[in-house]
């Protein structure tokens, strides 16, 4: 099969990219570094052409109000493209808990991102993934001075890029979901927990302070970004972190 990956460069598609053409696809990378504009749509035409699946794993630049008309933009640009060229499946990776939690804008940006797939003329897959482990030292930056670093205790169910990767291909290289897979790390922390066991592995010695008020998973309420009942990754965070 040929596969369109728009963000094919980035931290999943770059893996994504791997593993379809490891599997014996045709998997091509496309992005701004390559002449493809997901928001002007040079490039767009020519990159999904003839291609069977088209990943797309752009992302917004910013996580801000910005962020819902990047997506609407990007989405009905791909959209136009794919059904121009004859793509018969298209696939997207978002956020599991994205519709539980309306106060942050890019929650909200990517749940816009799905219904305009899901609304659209082509069958469709969409990934949601819990958070990336690979996000924890921003994470820890957010909030932080030169000794403390202030967190929440909100439920985490961290996940590995590869393991991200591996999901998206999967699901690209079969049938069209025309619905959502969630997937998640095989644990859950508090995401204080998290922070404090990530500092003490890289020797750092600042202390997490448990806030519920600081930084943007402040906004989560419970434990909706978690999903017990997801495809469960292999990869552990100590596993991860070593």
């Amino acid at each position: 099969m040929k596969f369109a990956v728009i963000g094919g460069t980035g931290l999943i598609g770059s893996q994504v990219v791997r593993d379809l053409n490891a599997a014996g696809h045709q998997a091509v990378p496309h992005a701004l570094s390559t002449g493809v504009d997901v928001i002007s749509g040079r490039g767009l035409d020519e990159a999904v052409a003839g291609a069977d699946v088209v990943v797309n794993l752009t992302n917004s630049p910013t996580f801000d109000e910005a962020s819902p008309a990047f997506f609407r933009t990007s989405m009905d640009n791909l959209l136009a493209a794919a059904r121009k060229g004859g793509v018969r499946h298209v696939v997207i990776l978002s956020i599991v808990g994205a519709d539980q939690v309306p106060e942050l804008d890019y929650y909200r940006a990517k749940v816009l991102q799905e219904d305009i797939l899901a609304a659209g003329p082509i069958p469709y897959s969409i990934v949601r993934a819990t958070q990336f482990m690979e996000f924890m030292d921003a994470v820890l930056t957010w909030t932080a001075d030169d000794g403390t670093v202030r967190l929440p205790a909100t439920p985490i169910q961290p996940i590995a890029a590869k393991d991200v990767a591996a999901a998206v291909a999967e699901v690209a290289a079969g049938p069209p979901l025309n619905g959502i897979r969630n997937i998640g790390g095989p644990e859950v922390f508090a995401l204080d927990e998290l922070g404090r066991i990530t500092l003490a592995h890289k020797g750092d010695r600042r202390t997490v302070v448990t806030d519920p008020t600081a930084g943007m998973f402040a906004a989560v309420k419970g434990d909706v970004l978690t999903d017990q009942n997801a495809r469960l990754a292999p990869t552990r965070y100590a596993d991860w972190l070593s």
